[in-house]
């Protein structure tokens, strides 16, 4: 088992779950507008995904410890604070009309390569397994 993949699993399903609910039920309040509510969602389910990949990275390090699967998950986290937190904050400079949006948005594909690369490590470590 390894604890800070499973404590990070805890805290970002946690908070997906939360995020989700205001995106259902207070985020259509203050806009209607698709393309931001589809953003908004995608960060939500992708913070979701990768929560469940932590799980399943701190499960298998009990049985396979190695430091491809820490960077892997080191690469989950980041791609979480990364992907999903640029989609948060873009959903909201879009929402205040803040021309901050052409900030957030090249954080975005930063987080998808971290996702990829944390997918990418997780493949190695279980290549190298005996």
């Amino acid at each position: 088992m390894h604890k800070k993949s499973l404590i990070a699993a805890a805290i970002f399903g946690g908070l997906a779950v939360a995020l989700g609910a205001f995106g259902a039920h207070g985020l259509e309040k203050i806009t209607s507008d698709e393309k931001i509510l589809h953003g908004y969602q995608t960060g939500v389910q992708y913070q979701m995904y990768h929560a469940l990949a932590l799980i399943a990275v701190g499960i298998l390090y009990g049985q396979m410890q190695g430091r491809f699967l820490k960077w892997a998950a080191d690469c989950f986290i980041a791609g979480i604070f990364l992907f999903s937190g640029s989609l948060y904050l873009l959903t909201f400079f879009k929402i205040q009309g803040t021309k901050a949006v052409k900030f957030a948005g090249p954080i975005t594909p930063l987080g998808g390569i971290f996702f990829i690369a944390g997918w990418l490590l997780l493949l190695l470590a279980v290549l190298k397994k005996k």
